[in-house]
């Protein structure tokens, strides 16, 4: 067992806050010949911009080693060290500590010696509030050192499957997803159900008619939607990318915990490292975490076959029936040390200077601004037809619609990368829903029906265009689908208290953007079968009322001629407006959506949880540097 080396037991009554005889911890390193006057007030300088402590700012600067810290931590304090990883904590003491307050705290009840229970911290400074908070009743609760990943390591330990369950239901019941597909139908259900096929056998032609009006509806809707975003974006110009951000000297940056939720990544490892790496914000303040599952040793291995700087921490999500991206993210939020939280996926090339502008819109904004979308874009844009396409549908998506969204005032379905958070909104909500496939796109809504605001920013990231083959494209969109199928679900529970919560015109925008995106994707062959009837085909035009059906082409063709104009605007911002051409090949890219479409209304029913992986790394040497700047 570890031994407590100049162990000294404290009495809660004796540890004030801040002990007016202990010396300053520069003043410890200084005169222990651990570091040179110079350095030591460089790092004091660069402490007071930064809300980071001394010893971090040192360690992650290379000046210190963790090692030269904690000895002089020891001095500072007077505490002796403990080593978790050789010695664990009691089991016993244990049972009644809530591990969140662990992590917060980066504190741990460690064992029992002479009769006084002994609490390691990271931080001496910590000391009372651990005792307070993990000590109980205990009469002379004592302090030693311990390191804070040996810390962690400790809670994750003990208390890995507890959280892991609390990672899956994390998440509210009223706005989760868990309970609301998979479940058997209620008698009710399958009566409507019965009804419903009943009806459509006994008048098939009638049951079609009110099918292409409800698709004219939502048509006209998206279109209208469209319409205004474009118009919002012509009137006000595009939003600038912003300049670096200027140096804040009446506010302390604060820190940013980054997620990286990874699931068989070895392939990029190397790149993702790379990209981490480049980030132009001060490194003591960065708190990234890479998020493993228990299962993926083969991106285990890649990693640690890579050096990881200070700023860098593996977590391991236990193993679980459900494996899911927000399960994954949902473990690791109590881990996390920033005040933002932010998200990247594996294969993201963010540009350099992003967290800068995150940090500083997020320091500018309103109360009620709690998140920051960023721009998405492609590296490998020009890989294939399908990536121009993508390539394409991203621009207009990202530059046009959700611009337009913002500024019109209703919810942004938030993407699932390069989105910054809030820490406190975001664990008031609940974090993200585990069980939802589209998590992003849900959390936008629940942001907003809890009275926050989310706003885009120039700054753009780029990704790698799921591009080889229509099979994969089309396994990732139905995913997509699928989630935003059960998010409009999901939400739509309560229709009252969903316009109660957004108001009349974020009610219907969200009708538009989660039931109207499905519906038209769905309806492509039947706007295609109408566009054969104009030609003599006969198909459906026996049956199908002449307005109705002339609504419906016009409502196509508006539709298309808006994307078009979309495309030319979006690709213009991102100059690459000599890749309009391909945008006339629009039309041939929509039946896979509605491949994708059917798709994902069959997993709604028979895998609602299952998650389609994604395959990355498929096009590394495609990256440039078009984009970068946003």
């Amino acid at each position: 067992m570890a031994q407590v080396l100049s162990f000294r037991p404290l009495d809660a009554a004796e540890l004030p806050a801040a002990p007016p005889t202990r010396p300053f911890l520069g003043d410890v390193l200084v005169r222990s010949g651990r570091l040179a006057r110079p350095v030591l007030d460089a790092a004091l300088a660069a402490q007071r911009g930064q809300d980071s402590l001394l010893g971090t700012i040192l360690v992650v600067g290379g000046q210190l080693s963790p090692e030269a810290l904690a000895e002089a931590l020891s001095e500072q304090s007077g505490l002796g060290r403990v080593d978790l990883d050789a010695a664990p904590p009691d089991p016993a003491l244990l049972e009644a500590v809530d591990p969140y307050v662990c992590l917060r705290l980066d504190a741990v009840p460690w064992r029992r010696i002479g009769g006084r229970v002994v609490i390691a911290v990271a931080n001496p400074a910590d000391g009372p509030q651990a005792i307070a908070l993990l000590g109980g009743d205990e009469p002379g609760t004592a302090l030693a050192l311990a390191a804070p990943q040996a810390i962690r390591n400790a809670v994750s330990r003990a208390f890995g499957r507890q959280m892991a369950r609390d990672a899956r239901e994390r998440c509210p019941e009223v706005f989760s997803c868990r309970n609301l597909v998979g479940q058997s139908p209620s008698w009710r259900k399958a009566a409507a159900l019965l009804l419903l096929a009943a009806a459509i056998v006994a008048a098939p032609w009638q049951a079609l008619t009110v099918v292409l009006a409800w698709v004219l509806a939502i048509g006209v809707a998206t279109n209208g939607l469209r319409l205004a975003a474009i118009a919002t974006r012509l009137r006000r110009g595009a939003r600038k990318p912003p300049e670096v951000p200027r140096l804040v000297d009446y506010r302390r940056l604060p820190k940013v915990s980054v997620l990286v939720p990874l699931w068989r990544e070895e392939r990029i490892a190397e790149q993702l490292l790379a990209a981490l790496g480049a980030m132009e914000y001060p490194p003591p303040l960065l708190d990234i975490k890479l998020v493993l599952e228990e299962a993926d040793d083969t991106t285990r291995a890649a990693i640690a076959r890579c050096t990881l700087p200070p700023t860098i921490e593996v977590l391991t999500v236990p193993a679980d029936t459900l494996r899911t991206k927000p399960r994954a993210m949902n473990y690791a939020l109590p881990f996390c040390r920033g005040d933002i939280v932010g998200v990247y996926d594996a294969e993201d090339r963010p540009h350099p200077g992003q967290l800068r502008a995150v940090v500083q819109h997020l320091l500018d904004a309103a109360p009620d601004v709690a998140c920051v979308q960023g721009y998405l874009d492609f590296y490998n844009d020009r890989a294939n037809l399908i990536a121009r396409w993508f390539t394409i549908e991203y621009a207009v998506w990202f530059r046009v619609f959700l611009q337009g969204i913002e500024r019109l005032g209703l919810p942004i379905p938030l993407g699932g990368t390069t989105v910054f958070f809030r820490r406190r909104a975001l664990e008031a909500l609940g974090g993200w829903d585990a069980h939802n496939v589209t998590e992003d796109a849900d959390l936008g809504m629940r942001l907003a029906r809890r009275g926050y605001r989310c706003e885009m920013i120039a700054s753009t990231t780029l990704e790698e265009a799921n591009c080889a083959g229509p099979l994969r494209w089309i396994g990732q969109r139905s995913r997509w689908q699928k989630g935003y199928a059960i998010t409009w679900a999901s939400h739509m529970r309560n229709p009252a208290a969903l316009v109660r919560d957004l108001g009349w015109p974020g009610f219907l925008g969200f009708q538009v953007l989660f039931l109207g995106g499905l519906t038209s994707a769905l309806a492509v062959p039947l706007f295609w079968v109408l566009m054969a009837d104009t030609l003599g085909f006969g198909l459906l035009a026996p049956h199908v009322p002449a307005p109705l059906a002339i609504g419906l082409i016009v409502s196509g063709c508006v539709g298309s001629v808006t994307m078009l104009a979309a495309a030319a605007i979006a690709l213009n911002d991102t100059g690459r407006f000599g890749m309009l051409p391909w945008a006339l090949l629009l039309p041939l890219y929509w039946p896979l959506a509605a491949a994708a479409a059917v798709r994902a209304l069959v997993g709604v029913f028979t895998a609602p949880f299952h998650w389609t992986k994604t395959e990355h790394g498929l096009h590394l040497g495609a990256a440039t540097e078009e984009g970068q700047s946003g």
